[in-house]
């Protein structure tokens, strides 16, 4: 075996084991860390990489978060952004329910906009990634407003906004917190509004299940239960005033659930 080869491979293995035990160590390692110590705080939850600014800024880099949703980051968001240019917003609020990495704030605010929306309501509960995302979404500035709010206790109003888009926030909650924020992110919905939900889902091929089981298990431990014991679709349903649609992509491995209030 040629010696530059083996340079190569083993250049190749560091930085993958170096990448992953920088996400280990920003997200269930932190997890870990936090239990061990006893901290408790309505953010405790939350990865470093979402609420620390600089890191925020590291990872936030559309080819990383692309891969980590296996190169479906377009579909996904290209899903949403078909639904909001089919939908009236004249004269309608647009709600983004926490942050996320990526163009899909700017696609979905251009998607609103060209499709009439009056305001747009950019949520999230930690301040840096609203700051962060204002840099994203300064073409649009004039109809945003960027609001610090818990999801699973959010301020608005009761039957306040057309849309809600909610992009990979549940599996990222603890379970006694996803049903909260699903129920709250349909009471801010006015009759006939809809929810935009993107999720993982469980994977329909075996090779790809197990893949996803080992990354859940390794950095998203409260994902895992999205396939079973919190599936959204059943947990809207529950709620008794949804009406829920379920498309999955590549080969079931992600979900956009898209939730009529009845």
């Amino acid at each position: 075996m040629p010696t530059w080869f083996i340079y190569f491979s083993l250049a190749i293995i560091s930085i993958l084991t170096g990448t992953a035990l920088f996400f280990f160590i920003l997200t269930r390692g932190t997890l870990i860390a936090r239990t061990i110590f006893g901290t408790s705080h309505d953010t405790s939850h939350v990865y470093p990489i979402y609420s620390n600014i600089r890191l925020i800024r590291l990872v936030d880099f559309q080819p990383i978060i692309s891969a980590i949703l296996l190169f479906q980051y377009d579909r996904l968001v290209s899903f949403i952004v078909r639904g909001l240019q089919h939908t009236d917003l004249q004269g309608k609020t647009l709600l983004v329910t926490s942050c996320a990495f990526g163009n899909v704030l700017p696609r979905v605010v251009t998607a609103a906009v060209e499709a009439g929306v009056k305001r747009i309501l950019i949520a999230d509960i930690i301040k840096n990634e609203l700051l962060h995302a204002k840099q994203k979404l300064l073409a649009n500035v004039d109809k945003i407003e960027f609001i610090e709010e818990n999801a699973v206790a959010m301020k608005q109003p009761d039957n306040s906004v057309a849309v809600n888009v909610i992009f990979f926030l549940l599996h990222e909650l603890p379970h006694h917190l996803k049903a909260k924020a699903l129920q709250e992110a349909g009471r801010v919905l006015v009759p006939g509004g809809k929810l935009y939900l993107a999720e993982f889902h469980r994977p329909n091929i075996l090779i790809l299940r197990m893949f996803s089981w080992t990354y859940f298990k390794v950095f998203e431990p409260l994902g895992l239960a999205l396939w079973n014991t919190h599936d959204p679709v059943d947990m809207l349903e529950g709620l008794g005033n949804f009406t829920c649609e379920r498309h999955t992509i590549f080969f079931s491995n992600f979900q956009i659930v898209i939730a009529t209030k009845n």
